[in-house]
């Protein structure tokens, strides 16, 4: 049987845009990959060398991007990430997908949570390079970026499964949020001399969900 993945909550009633709007904004930050150990920056060095040599290019500096919503609920930190990576018990984990392949999904090794957790700390916040960058400060824009959460794409990590060119990642559901919720990102993407893979996907994935609404 194919494993399903699900969305573990949905929005308390402060989160709910149409309450949410006395305040709000989102600030993106770019975090150099590599601060989670040496695992994490030896696998991104090497998939950044392998893409450079088959691209016939320079290295970049691979980034992950971190949102940072705040409503009248509250400061949210939101971010894809593994399930077995919990800084504390409760992150807000909002819903699960696999990483990989679905089957390896069956396992908690092998699946990601996407958290918005209130009041949250931004892993490696002291590394980030050029942030935050205020994107919004439109209290219903914040609060849409929150009510989106439990309909994000729990598509595989790793993989390009809407074939747009690009994997699913941590940087897609971040674009994906931001594109779907409104915010301009002609010329939003990562500090200068960086890459942001998975970026691309988000907002590919989020045009293409519009016109299938305005169909």
């Amino acid at each position: 049987m194919r494993p399903e993945f699900r969305v573990i909550r949905g929005l308390t009633a402060a989160e709910n845009p149409s309450v949410a709007t006395a305040q709000g904004s989102v600030d993106l930050y770019w975090i150099p990959l590599g601060g989670d150990g040496p695992w994490v920056r030896f696998g991104s060095g090497l998939y950044e060398a392998v893409i450079a040599l088959v691209q016939r290019r320079a290295r970049h500096t691979l980034y992950h991007a971190v949102l940072e919503v705040a409503v009248e609920a509250g400061r949210y930190v939101i971010e894809l990430a593994p399930v077995w990576n919990r800084p504390v018990r409760d992150v807000g984990a909002v819903a699960e997908g696999p990483v990989g392949t679905r089957w390896l999904g069956r396992s908690r090794m092998f699946r990601y949570e996407i958290r918005a957790w209130r009041n949250g700390l931004i892993p490696d916040l002291d590394r980030a390079v050029e942030s935050p960058r205020r994107l919004s400060h439109d209290p219903a824009q914040a609060a849409r970026v929150l009510s989106l959460l439990p309909e994000a794409p729990l598509l595989t990590w790793g993989r390009d499964e809407i074939g747009c060119g690009e994997m699913w990642n941590s940087n897609s559901l971040a674009s994906w949020l931001l594109a779907r919720s409104g915010h301009d990102l002609a010329t939003v993407g990562p500090p200068a001399g960086g890459r942001a893979p998975g970026w691309r996907a988000g907002v590919f994935l989020a045009g293409r969900d519009r016109l299938e609404v305005a169909r």
